[in-house]
């Protein structure tokens, strides 16, 4: 028998050191070669790991939350002196190469959800629910791109096939509280617990409380009346027979920001603060913040300025599906020039939405509501909606920042003006 260390290989995006997302192994597992070890976390997403040997796990690099080192050991594995030498690597194996048909052995590392021989495509989340239930994935029909499981599709399997979910909070071979609904009786105080902030959860707060810390932001909003974009929208929607690709305002919203984003330029700019060096974009990479189980993500529709608006609707829709169900590439979660936000109907009458570094604006859609409001000396109810913006006050002045955002006005309340040429 002999040892063989599993050590954390080069993830890209120039990461010298990674986060533990979570663990499919605990010591004393006995793994066979190519089963998923666990996850670490990348600025964008969970990168699934797989044994590069079969053997029994003798150690783990930590807990979730953890912070491993590129080339440092990961998993050290007790094996037979075969398996080993069958599977020795260098420390840190390039990910292009995963897979490859000659040379050693080396651990798959799933970034971009690209499907391996036989396997399955899933989110980690899935992966392990499968496993703790006993369910086999080849089983599960997957909807998602590409054949790829979505955590609907996995459900839905267990319920047609009557087996029981298992708890989420199953770690490592112990149950950990799980939050569900209270069955207990009124008066009775629920369980005191803590909950380490890890993974996509710890990046976002480090990005906020970045963002909030450089940033002097200057939030504007206005009120907008969009009755007359409404009509238009539901004209357009009864003319199209599949559900699936109904417009939604977000479209309407981004061509408006686009056309007014070549009057003010100044508005699709990034800022490199290590170079200190503004970097102002002829195409518009419209980012679109999206809730997703695994917390706040931002895809990016590239040139979305070359699209149409069913196009544009179109990719909207794509990339926040990718997001949700974790089938998005590292390029389709990065490389955004201006950023929309929307909490939907959630989306209360005023909120103060955070710029998305190195961005130096961000729109963010308020709830509609009918109301009265005086028309001509007239009161007419009429569908009312704010929109809450944010700008770096280092480089956009506030008179360009509200200009803009009244130029966004004028089009959605006279929504053939999004339509006219330039």
């Amino acid at each position: 028998m002999s040892k063989y260390e599993f050590k954390l290989p080069d993830l890209g995006e120039g990461m010298v050191e990674s986060e533990i997302g979570e663990w499919f192994i605990k010591v004393g597992d006995h793994v066979t070669e190519e089963d998923l070890v666990g996850t670490m976390m990348t600025d964008k997403a969970a990168v699934e790991l797989s044994s590069p040997v079969s053997g029994k796990v003798i150690k783990l690099a930590g807990e979730p939350g953890d912070i491993v080192a590129v080339g440092a050991a990961l998993v050290v594995f007790e094996t037979d002196a075969k398996s080993a030498a069958a599977s020795t690597a260098p420390a840190t194996p390039p990910p292009e190469n995963v897979g490859g048909p000659s040379g050693p052995k080396k651990p798959a590392v799933d970034i971009d959800a690209a499907p391996l021989t036989g396997r399955v495509m899933t989110s980690p989340a899935v992966r392990r629910r499968a496993k703790e239930a006993g369910i086999e994935l080849h089983n599960v029909p997957g909807t998602g791109a590409g054949g790829r499981i979505t955590r609907k599709d996995f459900e839905a399997y267990v319920g047609t096939a009557g087996a029981p979910l298992a708890p989420r909070g199953h770690v490592d071979g112990a149950t950990k509280p799980v939050a569900v609904p209270s069955t207990a009786p009124t008066g009775v105080r629920p369980e005191t617990k803590e909950i380490k902030v890890i993974g996509l959860r710890r990046i976002i707060a480090e990005r906020m409380a970045t963002a909030t810390r450089e940033i002097p932001h200057f939030t504007y909003v206005e009120e907008i009346d969009i009755t007359e974009l409404e009509a238009l929208r539901k004209h357009l929607n009864s003319k199209n027979v599949d559900p699936a690709q109904r417009l939604t305002p977000l479209p309407f919203l981004g061509l408006a920001l686009i056309r007014a984003l070549r009057e003010f330029p100044q508005c699709n700019t990034t800022y490199d603060k290590d170079r200190n060096v503004l970097t102002q974009h002829g195409p518009v990479h419209l980012g679109v913040a999206t809730q997703t189980p695994d917390g706040l993500k931002v895809p990016v529709v590239h040139n979305a300025d070359a699209l149409s608006l069913q196009q544009l609707a179109g990719e909207v829709r794509r990339v926040s599906e990718a997001a949700r169900n974790n089938s998005i590439t590292r390029n389709e979660l990065s490389g955004s020039t201006i950023t929309i936000t929307s909490l939907g109907k959630l989306g209360g009458i005023v909120s103060t939405p955070i710029i998305n570094q190195p961005e130096v604006g961000i729109i963010g859609v308020n709830r509609a509501v009918e109301r009265p409001v005086v028309v001509n000396g007239q009161v007419d109810i009429r569908l009312m909606m704010n929109l809450s913006s944010s700008f770096d006050h280092r480089f956009v002045d506030g008179y360009d920042a509200a200009a803009m955002i009244q130029r966004i006005r004028e089009m959605l309340e006279h929504p053939a003006l999004i339509f006219l040429p330039a």
